[in-house]
This record gives C-alpha cells, sequence and structure tokens, in this order.
C-alpha cells in the first residue's frame, strides 16, 4: 500500500483514549479503522455495509497522545456481498516522523433496506476514497 493517496482518515487521539498503560487503547484505533473501512466499502457498494470480519491485525508501536493518525485503505477484494479491505495506520509524531503503527483487513458485506446481504456491484471501475 502506498502513501502517496490521502487518507480516509486523519485524526488526532486525546487523553480520554488512553489505557492504562498511558498508551492510546487499541479499540480507539480499531474503532477509526472500522470507520474509514466503512466509508471506502460504502463507497464501492454504493450504499450501506456492515462491518462482519476483522482479520490479521498486527499492532507495531503504540500511539501517542499527540500523534497525528492518518488511515489508509485499500480495497483488496470484492465478491458477490462482500468487500475486504486492507488498511494501514501512520502515526506523525514529532517534526514530520511518520510510524506505521497498525495493519489489518476488514471485511464488510453490503446491505439492503432489511439488512440482509445485497449483491455488489460488479462494475470494476476506479473508486475513489
Amino acid at each position: 500500500m502506498t502513501k502517496s493517496r490521502d487518507p480516509v482518515i486523519r485524526t488526532g487521539p486525546t487523553l480520554s483514549d488512553l489505557n492504562l498503560n498511558g498508551h492510546i487503547f487499541g479499540g480507539w484505533v480499531l474503532s477509526q479503522m472500522d470507520i474509514a473501512g466503512g466509508i471506502t466499502a460504502g463507497r464501492r457498494a454504493r450504499g450501506k455495509v456492515a462491518t462482519v470480519a476483522i482479520e490479521g491485525m498486527k499492532f507495531f508501536t503504540p500511539i501517542l497522545v499527540g500523534d497525528l493518525v492518518s488511515i489508509y485503505a485499500e480495497i483488496t477484494r470484492i465478491g458477490r456481498t462482500s468487500i475486504s479491505i486492507q488498511m494501514e495506520v501512520i502515526a506523525c509524531r514529532g517534526e514530520n516522523q511518520e510510524v506505521k503503527v497498525t495493519e489489518g483487513t476488514f471485511i464488510y458485506v453490503a446491505i439492503d433496506q432489511n439488512a440482509r446481504p445485497r449483491p455488489v456491484d460488479p462494475e470494476k471501475g476506479e473508486v475513489s476514497v
């Protein structure tokens, strides 16, 4: 995954996001990734999506208060109703030091108005995220 693209989300954690170790709580970054993945999958599905799985999460180094967190997303697979999104989380700390802190794959299913799975449009055109 290249960082030359714009992130889906760029945000900064606050003191209320700290765990007992003084680092940013892992659940906070997972929720931010789920939001970014949902935005990306929803755009590609052209409608509502639901998270159905998280695969291969890796936490490399803690996120710190003061870090500017960017989440990059790339669609890696489109099934009949599902979309897999590979995400990379980069923290910018200090004077433009970029650190890869987390990565993982989230899987979403396109849903209809009754929250039932629906087919994803098979069109393979590039979708902006």
